[in-house]
This record gives C-alpha cells, sequence and structure tokens, in this order.
C-alpha cells in the first residue's frame, strides 16, 4: 500500500501501529476538528516516527468522527485522488467505522486485535491476514505516542543493573527490619549528609527527629555492614562511626521508599518478561527537554511487555485515594487500553484496606501487598 487511512482514537497506539508495521508512503489520519488546530497531533505522530527510525509522510484531515456523512465524504475523497490505498479500522467511532465501512467499495481494510496482538483482514487485505504484531516498544517510545516525554530520572538504570545483587541484599534487610525501618531512615537522614562526596558519617545512636527521638539499631548496623551497604563501622559507648560505599547507596539508605521501588525493579528485571524497565520515570506531559514551565511527573517503575506499558506506584504506608487517582490518570493518558496500573505497598494485608481494594479494583488497579513482594511471588504478581 501507498496510502494508509486511519480513524483517530485516544489510544495512542491506534493511531501509529499500523504505519509502524506495513511502512506506507503516506498516512492520513482522520481527526476531531479540536485536536488538529494546535498541530501537537501531527508533532508528536512526527517526533515519535523520527524516534522509531519510520520514514512516512503524515497527512491530518480535519473531520467529526460523530457525523458519519462527513467522515465518508473525505474517505470517498481521499479514496479518489490517491492510488493503491488501504483502511485501518483499529481505532476510531462506531460512527466513523459505520462510514468507513460505505466507502471501502474494493479498498482494503484491515483491523487489529489488541487481545491477540494480530491484525486481521476485513476486506481485500491478505497483507494483513492473521499477521502477529513482532514490534516492541521502550518506556520513551510509549510517551512519545502520548506527546510526552521520558526525561532523566534520578537513578542510572544502566548502573542499576550492575547492582542487583546489592539490591537483593539491601531488600532482604528490609524484610527483617520493615516494622522500624522508617524511623531507622529518619536516624540516616540526621546525622549524614547529602553533600557530593560526603560518604563518612558519624554521630550519636539517639537523635531527635521532629518531636521525638529515634536511636539506631546496632544490630541493623551489623546487618548493613555484612552486607557491604556500609563499611569501617565502629561503634563506641555513645556514638557510631561508618562509610558509605557510594553516593547511590547513601541515596537509598537516607530515602525511605527506595528499597520498596528498588525491589519491584529488580522483580521486573528478573522476570525475563519486559523488554524495557526504568526506575524513577520521569515523564513530561508536553514533550519538552526539561521540567520547567510544564507538567511532569515522576513514576516510580515503568514496565514495557511488546506494545504495553506497566505503571508502578511504590508505597511504604497505607494506599491513599490520591495515589490510585494518580496512577490511573498517567495510564490512561500514556498508556490507554491494554495498559496496566500496579500499586504495591510494603504494608501487610489488612481487613481495614478491603474499601481500597475494592475502590482500586473498580479502577481496574491491581494491589500487591507485602506477602507478594519476595522476588517470586512477585514475578508472578507482575507477570499475571
Amino acid at each position: 500500500m501507498k496510502t494508509l487511512i486511519e480513524l483517530f482514537d485516544d489510544r495512542p497506539i491506534e493511531n501509529i501501529l499500523a504505519t509502524e508495521v506495513f511502512r506506507p508512503e503516506e498516512m492520513i489520519l482522520l481527526c476531531p476538528p479540536e485536536l488538529v488546530s494546535g498541530q501537537k497531533i501531527k508533532e508528536s505522530l512526527e517526533t515519535y516516527l523520527a524516534y522509531r527510525n519510520v520514514s512516512v509522510r503524515i497527512t491530518i484531515v480535519s473531520v467529526s468522527l460523530l457525523d458519519a456523512a462527513k467522515v465518508e465524504k473525505q474517505i470517498r475523497k481521499i479514496l479518489e485522488n490517491r492510488k493503491d490505498c488501504a483502511i485501518n479500522i483499529s481505532g476510531g467511532t462506531e460512527t466513523a467505522l459505520f462510514a468507513a465501512g460505505k466507502a471501502c467499495g474494493d479498498t482494503p481494510v484491515f483491523t487489529f486485535s489488541r487481545k491477540r496482538n494480530t491484525f486481521y483482514e476485513i476486506s481485500n487485505a491478505p497483507f494483513a491476514r492473521n499477521l502477529p504484531c513482532e514490534l516492541q516498544l521502550n518506556a520513551q517510545a510509549c510517551f512519545m505516542l502520548a506527546g510526552g516525554k521520558l526525561l532523566p530520572g534520578r537513578e542510572d538504570n544502566t548502573d542499576l543493573r550492575n547492582r542487583l545483587p546489592q539490591i537483593d541484599r539491601l531488600f532482604r534487610i528490609f524484610q527483617k527490619y520493615r516494622r522500624i525501618w522508617r524511623r531507622q531512615i529518619t536516624w540516616f537522614q540526621r546525622v549524614s549528609s547529602s553533600d557530593p562526596g560526603r560518604l563518612n558519617t558519624e554521630g550519636p545512636f539517639t537523635v531527635r527527629a521532629d518531636r521525638s527521638l529515634v536511636t539506631v539499631d546496632q544490630k541493623l548496623l551489623s546487618d548493613l555492614s555484612h552486607a557491604g551497604l556500609i563499611s569501617q563501622l565502629h561503634i563506641s559507648e555513645d556514638s557510631v562511626r561508618f562509610r558509605f560505599p557510594d553516593e547511590m547507596v547513601r541515596f537509598w539508605l537516607r530515602d525511605i521508599g527506595s528499597v520498596l521501588e528498588l525491589q519491584v525493579f529488580r522483580a521486573c528485571l528478573a522476570a525475563d518478561y519486559f523488554n524495557d524497565v526504568v526506575l524513577s520515570a520521569i515523564v513530561n506531559w508536553e514533550g519538552a527537554a526539561s521540567q520547567r514551565d510544564t507538567v511532569t511527573n515522576e513514576i516510580d517503575v515503568v514496565a514495557v511487555r511488546g506494545l504495553w506499558p506497566v505503571f508502578i506506584s511504590c508505597k511504604t504506608s497505607e494506599i491513599r485515594t490520591e495515589a490510585l487517582n494518580e496512577i490511573a490518570i498517567l495510564r490512561d493518558r500514556f498508556g490507554g487500553h491494554g495498559s496496566r496500573a500496579i500499586i504495591a505497598t510494603s504494608a501487610p494485608a489488612t481487613k481495614s484496606r478491603a474499601l481500597m481494594r475494592r475502590r482500586a479494583a473498580e479502577m481496574n488497579i491491581e494491589v500487591i501487598e507485602w506477602d507478594d513482594l519476595p522476588t517470586q511471588r512477585l514475578i508472578e504478581r507482575l507477570k499475571q
């Protein structure tokens, strides 16, 4: 085919998938007028296709997809002025699909099944007959599809892949000290510095945190030392001295939520199921290359399997309605139908959380609690 006709859909992947698979010379997208005016749709598509090294001319046709007569008229006009066309009816409104059916004549028509990840011939389209889609996206491509951009996060994901044994040791210690972890991290925050290069630390056993006192657990320090997460540990009668191995481990032991995020990240990699995994994914909603003067969000973990992203939020405390709303909005905005939203908490399952679980189920958000966080069980949950 030389020209591919697409019907705009709110699910970003529906607008571009066939173009990337079949590589026409021109892709014509019938798009609602309110979305065409700012040319944002075309710019987003061109940015995505350039990132994916796909060369195609994009034409946007403004038409209400709720007006069957106008859609049919536009499709007939396109078919009259171009040769070797095909129509993809994977997306679009029911009205637009009806109009495409009336206008197509002998023109090849095909669709795509998200459930089966396969293209199907509707009429005169043998090139799409039972054709599996083998494309794989990464996190950056998923955000670009929806007009966003993935920015550098606070973690070096390449370096993290070399630290998986270290992350495993950290999580095992967390499992042992989960009940006191929050207060122990508070102690580390009070006695250590976040300044570059300041890895040596010395402080008293007990420090003041807000209106209370926090005392470090000496067994925790000993376990961290044996695990190589601190070194040069020296304990005297009223103070302790040690050294962080590097600034990344220092950050982990000064940030309450890092250990859970790292465990989820490690399990995503260990699952050998996803084609891309990103920790601390910062997304710019407008596709700009910085966080200045635009809407940005940080997603704890983003994993992608084939075409579909999984957005994971990690909480070391109870799950609030605000957290459910946030992950649902991000999933709908940057993944759409076919993507998943997961919220993981290190809090143990309780009967009092039944209302939250019900609310999450209504929003199609999966909930992972403490008993599912050990690596093998977590992998099983991630692959569901």
